[in-house]
């Protein structure tokens, strides 16, 4: 994929969990928050020497990032993100969390397309 492909996707993504989280299906909104989250490593990895191919590797290179932007939010909100990844196969965030982490999710989604040239952080 080329770097705007993994911006675009990000962002549809993250437009698509907002509609499953408001249709009620938990899952799969979070499968696609996850998605977002990870497409928009992605961006910033595709226009950097950072390899993405797993989530052990893109756990690393949101570590790198946070790192070099001094910004520790970066890794807190991965963390939050991959709360998402777990819960697609268990449904088991309890309602304040979702309200609290989703949140967290696009503002981190929002930060990684800023640091790829691409949106606002």
């Amino acid at each position: 994929m080329e770097h705007e492909d993994f911006v675009q996707t990000a962002r549809d993504l993250l437009d698509e969990s907002d509609r499953e989280f408001a249709a009620g299906d938990r899952p799969q909104a979070s499968e696609k928050l996850w998605g977002a989250a990870s497409h928009a490593v992605m961006a910033v990895a595709s226009r950097r020497d950072l390899s993405c191919g797993s989530p052990r590797e893109l756990k690393y290179a949101v570590t790198q990032l946070a790192q070099e932007s001094d910004d520790p939010f970066l890794q807190a909100a991965f963390a939050v993100a991959e709360k998402f990844r777990s819960n697609f196969y268990h449904d088991e965030m309890q309602d304040y969390e979702l309200r609290s982490d989703i949140p967290t999710v696009h503002r981190f989604v929002n930060r990684m397309l800023a640091l790829a040239g691409n949106g606002t952080a």
